[in-house]
């Protein structure tokens, strides 16, 4: 068999480094698409200058840079070895995932598949490259759990059996495109959300790899979502939720807790059983 080709959309953080360097081993990866972050137009600077979302990128900022910063995210993907791409060469920058170029660019590489992981949201003429589909990995189970924090949330809901990824197809949606896998982790006593979260990126980047293969092989991949489920956003997690978190886990919320690592698989035509949606913690 003849070995599919790819182009990769990918963020920066060390575990978005290790999906990359997973999928440059199991195809022929014909570039990997970073967005800086660099464009602005006078619209998105009036959008962030409202109080309101002002407020809310600055919390974002403060409570990402106490969760990642001490180099915790690099150790785990990479141990002792710099957290980088194996190959540095194949890297072409845009300011942004949906920046003409990036259409242009799949235009001339025609790759089987375009892989996507930590970008901003993809839309137009994008969602129509790739020759076996365009596929992304998120950090929840879909469709109960869509959009950002998904294991914070899985963790809050107390649902620790459904943390983990979605691989799937992308669709003009919010994580709604057909399902291809669902990659849960192994939980144990002692776990918190970062370890978790990695664990089922980690495990993810294994199912990835094996998926692209499956598609180019001609494998039928891929069951329509039941529903929409919930969309967690950014501003709907706060101070209060993450200490009432902290406060479960450390009573032992986790206690007797033993989840083996699963991943389940979804065919072509196959039924995606609808999941009743967690009521909220208090």
């Amino acid at each position: 068999m003849t070995e599919p080709t790819a182009m990769i959309l990918c963020g920066r953080s060390p575990r978005h480094l290790h999906v990359a360097n997973r999928l440059c081993r199991a195809a022929n990866v014909l570039a990997i698409v970073h967005e800086t972050g660099t464009h602005w137009s006078a619209a998105r600077v009036r959008r962030v200058l409202k109080p309101a979302n002002l407020a809310r990128k600055l919390w974002r900022w403060l409570r990402d840079r106490r969760r990642y910063t001490g180099g915790g995210e690099a150790r785990f993907f990479f141990g002792d070895a710099p957290a980088c791409l194996e190959r540095p060469d194949l890297v072409f920058e845009v300011p942004h995932i949906n920046d003409a170029r990036v259409v242009e660019l799949a235009d001339r590489l025609c790759p089987d598949v375009i892989c996507v992981f930590g970008t901003s949201l993809i839309r137009g003429e994008l969602l129509e490259r790739g020759r076996l589909g365009i596929v992304n990995l998120h950090g929840g189970l879909s469709p109960e759990y869509r959009g950002a924090d998904c294991t914070f949330w899985a963790l809050y809901n107390g649902e620790p059996e459904r943390i983990g990824c979605t691989l799937h197809f992308i669709d003009a949606g919010i994580d709604t495109g057909k399902l291809i896998a669902h990659v849960s982790p192994e939980v144990k006593p002692g776990d918190d959300e970062l370890r978790l979260f990695w664990r089922a990126v980690r495990d993810s980047a294994e199912v990835y790899a094996e998926a692209i293969g499956r598609l180019a092989r001609g494998e039928r991949l891929g069951a329509i979502q039941p529903g929409k489920g919930r969309l967690y956003q950014v501003r709907d997690r706060g101070l209060r939720h993450e200490r009432a978190l902290d406060r479960r886990l450390a009573d032992g919320m986790l206690d007797g807790i033993d989840l083996p690592a699963r991943v389940r698989w979804f065919g072509a035509g196959e039924a995606a059983e609808a999941v009743e949606p967690a009521a909220r913690a208090a």
